[in-house]
């Protein structure tokens, strides 16, 4: 019989999501003192905790529901409202601009939504098995901190540039907004296990990390932020190939990597459409009251899974959906 979690160790993650809502709330007062630089740290602090909390509660056994929608409630408070509250001080309701606030209400909401849509895809069985590895749209923490990118610049550059102009910060504002409502994927540090040759190396890098961080904080997260935005590219293209490769599916990257050089040395080419040829066992399938036939992979799902409905099975096999081309045909005279 599994010993049983006690209260004290459940109550650890619940306690740290609490922190991580007085950190983001903490950067709100901040801002009204217009102390910017303690307005990034409570933020990056709120950022760090909501890292935690989930994977304590994961390794403590000590899930729970209250602990899921209270982190919910804790990310929209510390990286939705209280980085509106922010900018809007800073510098959307500067000059008595009440066109600001519309701003930082559509950067509050679109914080919420993504939430929610969040918590709704955590509940979908039907979801492929590469989904894990992805987030939908930028995840919370990063959006909270993206959109102030241009206090950062700010701090680190001065109030003369373009980036503490007014109508740039509403536009920068909508942006990350439409970023976090976006169907873009974005890479999940959750599902990265590092091998245990890398361990020394990566334990050496964090060190320096460390050290940049102390010495250039402001800095150092202004270069983080620009390198979350330019992976975005990256994971579009990542989430495509295993999308049309399910030979990949369950099979760590190392071995995705081979995979994917053994294609390119055999110079083959990927699927047409969203429907793998060839790959595996092709099972027709018919719901109630479906006429239409359907195409599975049964053989990269785990036994216990059920099958997986990927699309409809093609009407008709032309020349065009097998990948072949037409041949040209000789002239009458010449048969």
């Amino acid at each position: 019989m599994a010993a049983r979690t006690p209260p004290g160790v459940r109550l650890l993650p619940n306690a740290i999501t609490v922190l991580a809502m007085c950190a983001g709330l903490s950067a709100v007062q901040f801002a009204w003192h217009e102390q910017w630089k303690a307005v990034l740290a409570s933020l990056f602090a709120a950022a760090i905790l909501d890292s935690l909390d989930g994977r304590i509660a994961r390794l403590l056994d000590a899930t729970s529901k209250m602990g899921t929608e209270l982190d919910s409630l804790s990310d929209a408070i510390s990286f939705g409202v209280a980085p509106a509250l922010v900018l809007y001080h800073w510098r959307l309701g500067a000059g008595d601009n009440r066109l600001g606030w519309i701003f930082a209400l559509v950067f509050a909401v679109c914080m919420i939504l993504r939430l929610a849509r969040f918590n709704t895809l955590l509940e979908d069985p039907d979801q492929p098995p590469y989904a894990k590895e992805f987030f939908v749209g930028v995840p919370a923490p990063a959006g909270g901190l993206l959109v102030l990118l241009p206090l950062i610049a700010e701090q680190e550059f001065g109030t003369d540039g373009w980036w503490s102009n007014q109508a740039v910060v509403m536009g920068w504002t909508v942006f990350v907004a439409a970023l976090l409502i976006s169907r873009i994927p974005t890479l999940s540090v959750k599902t990265v296990r590092v091998p245990p040759r890398m361990v020394v190396p990566l334990l050496v890098g964090l060190t320096m990390l460390a050290a940049v961080v102390v010495t250039y904080p402001v800095a150092a997260l202004g270069i983080a932020l620009v390198i979350y935005l330019a992976h975005l590219p990256y994971a579009v293209r990542r989430k495509h190939w295993l999308a049309h490769h399910p030979e990949a599916w369950a099979v760590p990257p190392a071995q995705r990597r081979a995979i994917r050089s053994q294609a390119r040395r055999l110079g083959l080419r990927p699927p047409l459409s969203r429907r793998v040829a060839g790959v595996a066992r092709r099972v027709r399938l018919r719901r109630n009251g479906d006429r239409e036939p359907h195409v599975t992979w049964q053989s990269y799902l785990p036994p216990e899974q059920p099958p997986r409905i990927i699309g409809p099975l093609p009407k008709r096999r032309t020349w065009r959906r097998i990948g072949l081309r037409r041949t040209q045909r000789p002239p009458r005279g010449e048969r």
